[in-house]
Formats: structure tokens, C-alpha cells, sequence
């Protein structure tokens, strides 16, 4: 099951992210599980959406040294690193289009923690949301979270800015689309200037002007994303009280999405 759910080609993406494993001068301490066989736990728990505790002795770590290891590969960034690594993989390929992207987001129910809001399209109940930015194919390279009650025009300059720098095929590593697709909830003058200052084009849908109907025909591939992202069942309901966490499970989620298209 380990080999099935880390197989070699992501495990060889994770050893260039992963910290080093700390020493202790004086010797002794608990044996430590390896890495890949926590990955895979950690994996498990991100697809199934089953909680820590459920985690089947075949990983060989207890619920617990995974939950352990991956607040601190959280905290380390290595969930962002290795979306990252793989988009610089498809992108020195030549399977990343970024002739045309397009922004959206999606909300869920959130228990607890920070970054919630009450949700306008839910009955004022507790939730988050998450934003993300896809390539023409529907690959997510660009992702954030906020409370339920953020207003969607406010993220989309921080995820452009989040864009990192990937690889191309030919010349500089690349961070800005060509085009940008959003809905009516992004149709703001301010927003509207601010993307063209960075040369970036921004079709996006005019109110009282263009029909909703017509959205569908560039934006599909962002609502897809969005139930590959379903996928990953630990995102139907947020249970993590940190931000951090959550945003980690959303970026495995993007990982495993974009790792789908590598090895195909």
C-alpha cells in the first residue's frame, strides 16, 4: 500500500523537499519511522478523510508520529515546495498552458480554527474557502484559503502574486498568465487595472453585460479542478483548527492532481 499511494517518482520528488532528519548528540531516543511509510499515512489520511486515529497499522506509524510529522513538514513548507517541484517538472515538459487561466473558489464548513467565517451561500454557518488559480488544462498553480466570508475579489491579487516561478520548456522560469478568466464577482475597475499594469488580459465577465451562461465556456476547466479537488475527502469538511494545516492538506490535494498529469 505504500508503494502504491507514494509510488517511486513522487518519492524521489519528496527526498528534495523533505528536512534532514535531526541528530541527537547523545544517542539513544525512539527508533524513527521512515519517511516515505509516514508520507503514505499522511496521504491516506488527506484521500480517505479518515481522522488520525484510523490509520491502519500496515504504514507501520501510529496515527499519531504522522499527525507529529506532518505539523512539522507543514511548519517546514514542504507541502508548497513539492506542488512546486512539480509544476517545474511539467512545466521544463512543456505540459503547463498559460495562454489561458482562469480564477476561482470554492467553500466548505469549517468546525473550528482560524481563518473561518460565516458563510453567506450556507446560513451564516462556519466555513472556508479556497482560492485557486488553474492553467488553461486545469492544472491548480496557484492556491490560498480565507473565511467563508471573504469576498472573492480580494484574493485574486495575493493568488497572481502567489503565482511562483516555473520552469519553461524554453527560456526564464515564468509566473504571469497570459489571460486571466473570473466571474462576475472579480469584475472591479481596481482589479481590472491592476492586471493590466502586469500585462496580464482580463476577460472576465462584466455585470449586467455578459450572460452567466456564457462563463462556462473557458472557466470549465477550473470547475473540474474543483471536483478533482473533492477527491481529496479531508477537504469536504475543514476539521483543522490551524490555517496552516488546512492549507497543507489543500496543497497535497494540488499535488497529487498535478502528479496525475506527470505521469501520464
Amino acid at each position: 500500500m505504500v508503494e502504491r499511494l507514494v509510488p517511486e517518482g513522487l518519492w524521489e520528488l519528496f527526498q528534495r523537499v523533505v528536512p534532514e532528519v535531526p541528530t541527537r548528540p547523545q544517542g539513544g531516543g525512539r527508533r524513527r519511522y521512515g519517511d516515505r511509510e509516514v508520507l503514505a499515512a499522511i496521504i491516506f489520511v488527506a484521500t480517505t478523510g479518515c481522522t488520525w486515529a484510523q490509520v491502519p497499522p500496515v504504514f507501520g506509524p501510529s496515527g499519531a508520529t504522522a499527525h507529529r510529522r506532518f505539523m512539522e513538514w507543514s511548519q517546514a513548507r514542504v507541502w508548497a515546495n513539492l506542488h512546486r517541484l512539480v509544476l517545474d517538472e511539467l512545466g521544463s515538459r512543456g505540459e503547463l498552458d498559460w495562454s489561458r487561466c482562469a480564477i476561482d473558489s470554492v467553500n466548505m464548513r469549517a468546525l473550528k480554527g482560524d481563518l473561518t467565517g460565516p458563510n453567506p451561500v450556507d446560513r451564516g454557518k462556519k466555513g472556508s474557502k479556497i482560492h485557486l488559480i488553474t492553467e488553461r488544462t486545469g492544472l491548480p498553480i496557484s492556491i490560498g484559503i480565507s473565511g467563508a466570508n471573504l469576498h472573492d475579489s480580494q484574493a485574486l491579487e495575493p493568488l497572481v502574486r502567489g503565482i511562483p516561478p516555473i520552469r519553461s520548456r524554453r527560456g526564464p522560469r515564468r509566473r504571469r498568465p497570459a489571460k486571466l478568466h473570473g466571474d462576475k464577482g472579480y469584475d472591479y475597475d481596481h482589479l481590472r487595472r491592476w492586471l493590466r499594469q502586469r500585462g496580464i488580459r482580463h476577460p472576465i465577465a462584466r455585470k449586467g453585460i455578459e450572460s452567466s451562461k456564457r462563463l462556462g465556456r473557458h472557466r470549465w476547466t477550473i470547475e473540474r479542478t474543483m471536483s478533482w479537488l473533492a477527491g481529496c475527502r479531508r477537504l469536504h469538511r475543514r476539521y483543522e483548527r490551524k490555517a496552516v494545516h488546512f492549507l497543507a492538506f489543500t496543497s497535497i490535494a494540488c499535488t497529487l492532481i498535478c502528479y496525475r498529469r506527470l505521469t501520464k
